[in-house]
């Protein structure tokens, strides 16, 4: 896995080097509230693991391919310019299912060209240049409309764990065949949401296999 310093970044956005770009962002970076509500969700998980507390970690993409950026993440609605302007491909229910009729109570999944990451500055160890292949890195931009919209925070796959906005990440990395790549969050934290990813995007995969007879 190939990894880059801080300092690096706006070489990489200056060049337009083609690659799929893993940013770890510690949860609630520049966010006071998050941060303490983490802290306090991660002492309950790790007494009821029976594991010692780790650092959590919210995930974001960068994919630059074709002489294009973009920002793929999930995050909550804002109301700014309108959807279309922050490249918004789907959205998807807070909580409950029916809470989603209220636009407080939903995200959005963005395919954002040129966007833009709040906490960029705040990432750690970060980016992770997963693959500098462009047929991957088109593939994972053509993947982002495809990621299901399950209900952030509850466990609906069973996965033992809730959907969140890593979820989205190792959904698309693990549907690209990119996950191994991708590595483990920086200094043994946790990105919460991660594995319920892995297994939606392996069983959504193993899926088209059954279809299409490709492996």
């Amino acid at each position: 896995m190939h990894t880059m310093n801080h300092s690096a970044r706006s070489v990489v956005a200056a060049q337009g080097e083609t690659g799929v770009y893993l940013y770890w962002i510690p949860l609630g970076a520049g966010a006071h509230v998050v941060r303490t509500s983490g802290r306090i969700y991660e002492a309950f998980s790790a007494l009821a693991q029976g594991r010692e507390r780790c650092d959590l970690f919210h995930s974001a993409l960068i994919v630059v391919v074709g002489g294009r950026r973009f920002v793929i993440e999930m995050t909550p609605i804002q109301d700014h310019d309108g959807p279309q302007s922050r490249g918004v491909v789907a959205e998807g229910p807070v909580g409950m299912r029916w809470a989603g009729r209220f636009r407080v109570f939903r995200y959005e999944i963005r395919r954002w060209p040129d966007g833009v990451i709040p906490d960029l500055q705040f990432a750690v160890a970060s980016p992770a240049r997963v693959t500098d292949d462009e047929r991957e890195a088109q593939l994972v931009v053509d993947l982002v409309p495809s990621v299901p919209a399950l209900v952030w925070g509850r466990d609906e796959l069973r996965a033992g764990e809730m959907w969140t906005c890593n979820s989205v990440v190792a959904w698309l990395l693990t549907m690209a065949g990119l996950l191994q790549a991708a590595g483990d969050p920086p200094g043994g934290g946790r990105a919460p949401g991660w594995e319920a990813g892995i297994t939606a995007g392996g069983g959504a995969a193993r899926r088209v296999e059954a279809r299409t007879g490709r492996r």
